[in-house]
């Protein structure tokens, strides 16, 4: 299930992207500081076109979905869990297929999307496989500079009418 952000996620929320492997997969890898949390998430809210949802698996909150780039017809999305407690309860990978299904399902239902895109860092194969589970496609690619090394960036879409 997707909820909205509440103020007593954003130091979760923070933890969980700042956990090693969630940042080794991003495109922006260094340790995000509290102030810096604070104004991206200032930011986040007043911009129409950014939507950064909580992902609770059951009942607990345990992962971010964002979608950016949102107009009336696509957005870009991306998410990640807190896999230190995922991982610890042995319910990483349900969550994971979890939070996808709840994330492609709000796009093309509460926001009425035609087309979701997301991107991934080339070498993420699980993320990569995932996706293609779930009916994404690969689009394109394109270089991307993360921490001074030139890497590819996976553009993977699904449309409504696929599904």
């Amino acid at each position: 299930m997707l909820r909205d952000v509440q103020g007593d996620d954003l130091a979760d929320m923070r933890r969980w992207r700042n956990h090693p492997r969630v940042r080794a997969a991003s495109f922006t890898t260094h340790e995000i500081s509290e102030d810096e949390h604070l104004r991206w998430w200032a930011a986040v809210r007043a911009d129409p076109s950014r939507r950064v949802l909580i992902y609770d698996h059951h009942g607990v909150a345990t992962g971010v979905v964002t979608y950016s780039d949102l107009t009336p017809q696509s957005a870009t999305w991306g998410y990640y869990l807190d896999l230190s407690s995922l991982e610890r309860e042995g319910s990483l990978l349900r969550a994971w297929i979890g939070l996808e299904r709840a994330a492609v399902g709000h796009a093309f239902g509460p926001l009425g999307l035609s087309t979701l895109r997301g991107e991934v860092l080339d070498g993420n194969e699980p993320v990569m496989r995932l996706h293609r589970r779930f009916g994404f496609v690969e689009v394109s690619r394109r270089r991307q500079v993360v921490d001074g090394v030139t890497r590819d960036a996976v553009t993977f879409e699904i449309r409504k009418e696929s599904r």
